[in-house]
């Protein structure tokens, strides 16, 4: 499985929003996305990974992919 990740805001802090799709299995891609009103770039590339790998079934394997320098290091 791949999960495709990304996360940003205007402002650091400000109103901010991150996406995930889900690649994998015999399934479609499955499409995640959220919002905060007020956050930090960080923490949406940091919910982004989250909620896809939650998305996963139990005891899947997978390979995040993020341009977060943060989450990488």
């Amino acid at each position: 499985m791949l999960v495709w990740t990304d996360g940003a805001c205007r402002g650091n802090p400000g109103p901010g929003g991150w996406a995930a799709i889900v690649v994998g299995g015999s399934d479609e891609p499955v499409e995640l996305s959220g919002h905060a009103p007020h956050t930090t770039n960080n923490r949406m590339e940091y919910t982004a990974a989250l909620e896809g790998l939650r998305s996963l079934p139990a005891g899947s394997k997978a390979c995040i992919v993020t341009d977060s320098q943060l989450m990488l290091n």
